[in-house]
């Protein structure tokens, strides 16, 4: 993860040469996490251009067919199935602190993987301190939360969405527990449940941040694989540090710098264009 850091102090000297023209993108590229700045304001209404809505007007952001980045997600579902010897099928997308986007990749992720052939996904809101996903369904709906508590059966918090081979589940009541419940035992029985529930289908799980919660930590080694959603020109190089020594590392098979530049003439995007190899 050394490349991690060099990569931080390259990508603010290629930050000097970038032109105008931000944009909203995510990439599967480990090498080039950027270090801290402030981060660039994006207009609603290039957010909408692209497909990204904002999250007070429809609480699941789904990016538009054919759009640009609904291909970064293509591109980042292929990474993991194509470049990967055993793809995982439980994939936890956390962040390292608040708003840089784990839920957007997360719910976009579980999009892509929905459209492979012969692929399923179910989608589970593991945030259960600030959930994000609905589907228009009440915040009250039972979802994680009340399996973990109180044994709602599995059938009753597993919901179909509109996108074929997608199912979802959602963090279900509020409480001020999160971090025994998902560090209880019925959390990896809830985990197994929903594999053998889902015939073998790909689980992807929207966490809270690592720094300022301990459920990543603990969700870590229950899952195969571990995504780390990284805010461009906002996210302090020492918090992906301390991100990085929370969480398996071991487990991580890929980081999204999202919101940056993506203007293909500019020799600053076209550097964020590269993939890394392990």
């Amino acid at each position: 993860m050394s490349r991690v850091y060099r990569a931080l102090e390259r990508a603010e000297e290629e930050k000097k040469k970038k032109q105008e023209g931000p944009s909203i993108n995510v990439f599967e590229n480990i090498e080039v996490l950027k270090k801290e700045k402030p981060v660039v304001k994006i207009r609603e209404e290039k957010r909408k251009s692209l497909g990204l809505l904002p999250r007070e007007e429809f609480p699941v952001l789904m990016v538009s067919p054919r759009s640009f980045a609904e291909e970064e997600f293509r591109k980042l579902k292929t990474q993991l199935f194509l470049r990967l010897p055993n793809p995982p099928h439980s994939i936890l997308v956390t962040s390292a602190v608040p708003r840089e986007g784990k839920t957007m990749v997360a719910v976009n992720l579980a999009m892509a993987i929905s459209k492979e052939i012969h692929k399923k996904a179910i989608l589970i809101d593991g945030d259960l301190r600030n959930p994000g996903i609905h589907l228009g369904k009440s915040r009250t709906s039972k979802g994680l939360s009340d399996y973990l508590s109180d044994g709602t059966p599995l059938p009753e918090i597993l919901t179909n969405s509109e996108a074929e081979n997608l199912q979802i589940i959602t963090a279900g009541t509020q409480t001020a527990k999160s971090s025994e419940l998902i560090g209880s035992p019925r959390m990896g029985e809830f985990l197994k449940a929903v594999a053998e529930c889902g015939k073998n289908a790909y689980l992807v799980i929207d966490s809270s941040p690592v720094i300022s919660t301990t459920e990543p930590t603990l969700l870590s080694s229950m899952v195969d694989g571990i995504i780390l959603v990284i805010m461009a020109d906002r996210t302090p190089k020492e918090y992906v540090q301390r991100a990085l020594k929370s969480i398996d590392r071991q487990k991580i098979i890929g980081i999204v710098l999202n919101q940056i530049d993506v203007n293909p003439s500019n020799h600053y995007s076209r550097y964020y264009y590269q993939y890394y190899q392990k």
